[in-house]
C-alpha cells in the first residue's frame, strides 16, 4: 500500500505527522498524529491521533477543489502539491468544503 508523507515536523519536544493512503476500497485516508507538550489542550497523555476518510466516489470532487483534473491520481497530487506547510492548508480546505468525509479522533 502506497503511503504519502504530508508532514513530518519536529519542533523541540513536539512532533507532528500527517500521511495519506488509499484503503482497500479506494477511499482516501488522511491520518495525523501529534506528540508532545503542545497537545496538552486536547490530550492528557501527550498524544493526539485522528484520521479523515473521503470515500472513493468523492475523490474527483476533492481533486477539483485542489485545482486538478477529476481523474488525476490523488496520492501523486498530494505528494506534489500538499506537503510540509501546505498540508495545513489542505486540512483546512477539506474540513471547510462540502465534500463528505468521516473524521475520527
Amino acid at each position: 500500500m502506497r503511503t504519502v508523507s504530508l508532514r513530518a515536523e519536529h519542533d523541540g519536544q513536539d512532533r507532528r505527522y500527517l500521511r495519506a493512503t488509499l484503503n482497500t476500497e479506494g477511499d482516501l485516508v488522511i491520518e495525523g498524529q501529534d506528540l508532545g507538550p503542545e497537545t496538552a489542550s486536547v490530550s492528557s497523555d501527550g498524544e493526539y491521533e485522528w484520521s479523515r476518510t473521503i470515500l472513493r466516489e468523492h475523490i474527483p470532487r476533492l481533486l477539483i477543489l485542489l485545482d486538478q483534473p477529476a481523474g488525476a491520481d490523488i496520492l501523486s497530487t498530494l505528494e506534489r502539491h500538499w506537503t510540509g506547510p501546505k498540508s495545513y492548508e489542505l486540512e483546512s480546505w477539506i474540513s471547510e468544503s462540502d465534500i463528505p468525509s468521516a473524521l475520527w479522533t
